[in-house]
């Protein structure tokens, strides 16, 4: 039976076949984004064309979200005009991403207007909110369609933009002229265009961060105490460019932006890019130090993506265009290597440090203990399941899992590392490997596919072992508990301790990923709650709270007779040290209110890590900074 995969690209050659030599140079693309505080942004596209069928395709699998998560929904007002006159479009009906034009005979343009209203929500990083009043993120391939059949590479693009009045703006695309609020950028690849975001906004500050080639800290916010960075500050971020060009020894781009948006009206979020990244912060981030420290790993993270995930790329993820699904196997590599090399990279250049980093990698382990739903579910097949992870509602994850080859990979990873330095006897590590597989020759952006093999074979030239052995286990293993080896090897084991660590009370402010507030009794009681309806939205299985039937998605109004709060059952679960009580819950569930009786003892319990003295620290020495070698 053919697949879903070889049927979407046999769609796609038809297509192509009937829109071959359609379009015939580069396509220009007005963008005018005066409204984008309002979250509109309109496109005037013109497209040189020969007549005959044309299929014009949105772009559906974005880079960096592994999932078909183009924002399709929040396209508006599309028009097609050619000559003066009006042209029907008709939509695919398989492919709701695809439109249809027939281009009439001398006709040599055509015009396509188009509106995109950035106020779709769960449909992935690309439509999320992209703007407040004085800050906005403008990713033009949101506002473009391109014509089928041909690989975004060989498609070239002149766009402009249109700010609102006194706005400035910072992107990694090179700019070719300036008049009044317009700018007009080179041409360059759809690649590229789709690759290079603006961040625009009332109040921006750029910041040189040294590096060669050199990297610039752009930062706008909604208010002008929001930009007061430290000079302390400032030195870390430089010294994150100098620890990661000692770590790839080399670069693949002509010159990198952090494109940084502050604002509390636009969520928090990261997502990659070759030249630069787009990252949307709480306001106060750089001026709130709980903020800042739940956020510390956030740029790191992103900038290694310049190396793993643009530069080397899985070859299920290198696809030709936009329209082609994307296969995530090696996730575990792209998102779960650059979550372990973002950590140690917050640690080397101080933009966490050694206990935060300790911190995070026990909050790591604990999480990934309550996931018990890798007894029937493997590491590997999360990455396969992406792109119908991603955007699940939060619910009920301990018995799911969800994308746990972020997380769960930095403790193999982790593992990996230990291993190499033990077998070598510390004359190598996994920063050697990093050179060998992301380094080599510097370049301009370009991607270089690999598969799980050519990964093997770099990790073996760097240190022979079994490393097919160690990740077809570990990647396929289904089993109960949590990989901590890597962890233990490190010289740290977890224990639980009844108060949260500092990392953990960061992670519940509002700079977190899972921003907002949520009350985690997971490792004691079985669930979490977020919000301020005391909403549960997690159960762990075989808990206090699974044993007596409580289910995501209810909410909790009263304990033992009490109205809930926080001290109520921290008082309680204090008490429950010295022997089992009784947790009496109202709850709330469809309308219906019943209350559940959980017998629990064993106190509140939050991980940590404990030195294992009988183990050599290796884990403080992967953290620590690498020392100048050579001409940077």
């Amino acid at each position: 039976m053919k697949t879903l995969r070889f049927e979407l690209a046999l769609a796609a050659l038809t297509f192509a076949g009937a829109a071959s030599g359609a379009v015939t140079g580069a396509v220009i693309v007005d963008v005018d984004a005066r409204e984008a505080p309002r979250g509109i942004q309109r496109a005037h596209l013109t497209f040189p064309v020969e007549a005959g069928p044309l299929t014009l395709e949105y772009p559906k699998w974005v880079p960096g979200d592994h999932s078909p998560t183009g924002p399709i929904s929040s396209l508006s007002d599309l028009r097609v005009s050619a000559g003066g006159r009006d042209l029907p479009w008709r939509r695919d009906p398989v492919d709701m991403y695809a439109f249809h034009v027939e281009v009439p005979q001398g006709i040599r343009v055509l015009d396509v207007t188009l509106e995109f209203v950035g106020v779709s929500s769960g449909s992935g990083h690309t439509g999320e909110r992209a703007s407040s009043e004085f800050v906005a993120m403008l990713n033009l391939g949101q506002v473009l369609l391109y014509p089928l059949g041909t690989k975004s590479d060989e498609l070239r693009y002149r766009a402009s933009v249109r700010l609102p009045a006194d706005w400035r703006f910072a992107t990694a695309l090179p700019v070719a002229s300036r008049s009044g609020d317009t700018t007009r950028f080179d041409e360059t690849s759809l690649t590229t265009l789709i690759d290079s975001p603006l961040l625009a906004g009332l109040r921006l500050k750029s910041i040189p961060l040294g590096g060669q080639p050199p990297v610039t800290l752009e930062v706008a916010a909604d208010s002008e105490a929001a930009l007061q960075i430290s000079p302390a500050s400032v030195q870390q971020f430089q010294e994150l460019v100098q620890q990661a060009q000692r770590l790839f020894g080399s670069s693949h781009f002509r010159q990198y932006h952090f494109l940084w948006a502050l604002s509390d009206q636009m969520g928090a979020s990261g997502q990659e890019h070759h030249e630069s990244s787009d990252n949307r912060s709480p306001e106060r981030v750089l001026v709130d130090e709980t903020v800042r420290r739940s956020v510390g790993s956030l740029l790191p993270h992103e900038f290694v993506h310049s190396w793993n995930g643009k530069f080397r790329r899985p070859s299920g993820l290198a696809t030709p265009n936009y329209d082609v699904p994307m296969e995530g196997e090696l996730l575990w590599v792209y998102e779960g290597l650059t979550e372990y090399l973002g950590e140690v990279l917050a640690a080397r250049s101080g933009l966490k440090s050694m206990s935060e980093v300790r911190d995070t990698f026990a909050n790591t382990a604990g999480e990934m203990t309550l996931h018990r739903g890798r007894s029937w579910r493997s590491l590997q097949d999360t990455a396969r399941s992406a792109q119908i992870l991603y955007y699940e509602p939060n619910l009920w994850v301990s018995r799911l899992r969800t994308t746990d080859f972020y997380r769960e990979s930095t403790l193999l990873w982790l593992e990996a590392d230990v291993l190499i330095r033990k077998l070598s006897h510390d004359r190598k590590s996994l920063d050697d490997f990093c050179k060998a597989f992301f380094g080599g020759p510097a370049s301009a952006p370009q991607v270089v596919p690999y598969d799980f093999d050519q990964l093997l074979a770099t990790l073996s030239a760097i240190q022979p072992y079994d490393w097919r052995g160690f990740w077809t286990e570990r990647l396929n293993r289904t089993a109960e508990e949590a990989p901590l080896e890597g962890l233990q090897a490190s010289g740290w084991r977890v224990v639980y301790r009844p108060e949260p660590n500092v990392m953990a009370k960061a992670g519940q402010s509002k700079g977190g990923f899972a921003a907002g507030h949520f009350l985690d009794l997971r490792h004691s009681l079985g669930f979490l709650l977020r919000g301020a309806d005391n909403e549960i939205s997690d159960v762990v299985p075989g808990s206090a709270a699974d044993q007596a039937g409580l289910a995501p998605g209810s909410r909790l109004f009263a304990l033992n007779g009490r109205h809930w709060s926080e001290d109520i059952v921290r008082d309680q679960l204090k008490a429950s040290v010295e022997g089992a009580r009784t947790f009496s819950l109202l709850v709330e569930k469809d309308e219906v209110f019943r209350n559940y009786d959980l017998h629990y003892s064993g106190g509140e319990r939050f991980p940590a890590l404990e030195r294992d003295p009988g183990k050599p620290d290796v884990f403080s020495q992967i953290m620590t900074p690498l020392r100048f070698q050579g001409v940077e």
